[in-house]
């Protein structure tokens, strides 16, 4: 079998805060495939927003290891976690995090800048605009994020995590702050680029529906993988769940009273 793309391996993570420690990931263990799509689902303080953390070495484990590509990257200092995630993380958010007064070329432009490659400026344009081009606002690269819709927000930040062709795609609650229809928008460009581009995507959400556009669903609580399911497994389930016939009711008992309702 292939090695995964990322393994976890009795990962910790622990805060201090004032005088409690807040056990954020307690002894959680997971593989990633390469060019899967995997959805992490968990309520508010689970410890799914840590495992992003993690994953995008935005943060280090308390202890434990973390695999990229058979490597342990859970002890790398900063610097070192920067340049990776740089190279091969792109990152979408649900505030979009775009610079308001720069065109939607340039902020998806801006990784290439900030990443320390010396791309010639035609280049840069290139491949900016090709990756707007691909999620459907070719005509609107020249817009600042003032003059685009959530939605359109979101595509741009989505072609910015993007342009540096990373192996993995982080989305933390991407649909957080889009209507149902861009939602189901949204969802269908990171399926495509899982099917097209070969990306590995983990989707962060809270929001079970979005969860189901994965292809693997891993719910989080306290800090653990309480379940770990094929969305297709959970599909069949609920299909065999309401082709149950519905249950009948009980007969009384000889001698009960009957309750007569009366209107």
């Amino acid at each position: 079998m292939a090695e995964p793309l990322i393994r976890l391996v009795d990962l910790r993570k622990s805060y201090r805060v004032g005088d409690v420690t807040v056990h954020a990931l307690r002894g959680l263990s997971l593989d990633i495939e390469k060019g899967s799509f995997m959805s992490v689902v968990g309520a508010s303080g689970s410890g799914k927003s840590t495992l992003m953390n993690v994953l995008g070495l935005l943060d280090r484990p308390t202890s434990g290891q973390y695999y990229l590509e058979g490597k342990d990257v859970s002890g790398f200092d900063k610097d070192r976690r920067a340049h990776l995630r740089n190279r091969r993380i792109g990152f979408v958010f649900q505030n979009f995090n775009l610079l308001p007064r720069t065109s939607a070329l340039e902020n998806v432009e801006l990784p290439l800048l900030y990443g320390g490659r010396s791309l010639p400026a035609a280049d840069r344009h290139a491949r900016a605009s090709g990756l707007l081009e691909a999620v459907g606002l070719g005509s609107r690269m020249d817009h600042t994020p003032q003059q685009l819709s959530g939605g359109q927000q979101q595509r741009v930040a989505i072609a910015r995590a993007l342009v540096n062709e990373p192996e993995l795609l982080l989305a933390d609650e991407p649909t957080g702050n889009l209507d149902s229809r861009t939602s189901v928008e949204i969802m269908e460009i990171l399926q495509r680029l899982v099917r097209e581009r070969g990306i590995t995507v983990v989707l962060i959400t809270h929001e079970h529906d979005i969860a189901e556009y994965g292809t693997r669903v891993v719910t989080v609580r306290d800090g653990r993988v309480t379940s770990d399911t094929p969305v297709a497994e959970r599909r069949d389930a609920a299909a065999e769940r309401a082709a149950l016939p519905p249950l009948e009711p009980e007969p009384a008992e000889a001698g009960a009273v009957q309750e007569v309702s009366h209107g």
